[in-house]
C-alpha cells in the first residue's frame, strides 16, 4: 500500500473526504485525515472537540496511483495540490508513513493521554497518542492540560496541541489515582 498526502482547503477536510469517497469516485483509493479529542471551555462549559492532526491535509492509502485517480482527485472540489509535487506525486516517506500510522492506530480520534510528571518536573507519557512522542514535545502547558508537540510530514513541520489528563501515583498502594479524586 502507498499513502500519498493531500492539501485541501482547509475548512473543507471531510467536506473533501466526503466527495472524494462518493460512488462516483470509487475504485480511488481510501482518504481519511486523523483526528484528535480536544477539551475546550467556552462560556464556562467545558466540552470535548474533535480536531484534525493536520488541518487542512487528507491522506490517501492505494495499491497504486494511476493518471486517471489523479485527475479525479485534482478535480475534486475543495483540493489543492498532491505534495510534495501535483504533478508527479510522491509517496510519503517511511518517516512519515511512521507519524500517520502511529495516529491511525488510535482508531476513529486520537483520545486523551494519561500523564504524570516526574520529581524533576517532567512528563511522563503511561498511555495515549503522546506516547511515543516524548522526545517531540516542546511546550507544556499544565493548566490546559496540552502538550505542543512538533511534528513532520513531507518536509513541513507542524506544531500540534494534544490533550493530556495528569495521574497521580499514589505512594503507598502503588496505585494510580486520578486528580479529580
Amino acid at each position: 500500500m502507498q499513502y500519498y498526502a493531500i492539501q485541501v482547503v482547509t475548512t473543507e477536510v471531510d467536506d473533501f473526504i466526503r466527495r472524494a469517497s462518493s460512488p462516483e469516485a470509487e475504485g480511488h483509493g481510501r482518504f481519511f485525515a486523523p483526528k484528535r479529542l480536544m477539551p475546550q471551555i467556552k462560556g464556562g462549559k467545558k466540552t470535548n472537540r474533535l480536531l484534525h492532526v493536520f488541518p487542512g491535509y487528507v491522506f490517501l492509502e492505494i495499491e497504486e496511483l494511476r493518471e486517471e485517480d489523479r485527475w479525479t482527485i485534482r478535480h475534486t472540489e475543495g483540493f489543492c495540490r498532491f505534495l510534495k509535487n501535483s504533478t508527479s506525486p510522491t509517496p510519503l516517506s517511511e518517516k512519515d508513513r511512521r507519524v500517520l500510522r502511529h495516529f491511525m492506530s488510535f482508531g476513529e480520534y486520537a483520545d486523551i493521554s494519561k500523564v504524570t510528571f516526574d520529581e524533576k518536573d517532567r512528563i511522563v507519557v503511561l498511555e495515549g497518542p503522546l506516547k511515543g512522542l516524548e522526545g517531540e514535545i516542546v511546550k507544556v502547558d499544565r493548566r490546559r492540560g496540552r502538550a505542543k508537540v512538533s511534528l513532520d510530514i513531507c518536509s513541513t513541520g507542524f506544531l500540534v496541541d494534544l490533550a493530556f489528563t495528569v495521574v497521580d501515583k499514589v505512594k503507598t498502594g502503588g496505585g494510580v489515582r486520578n486528580d479529580g479524586s
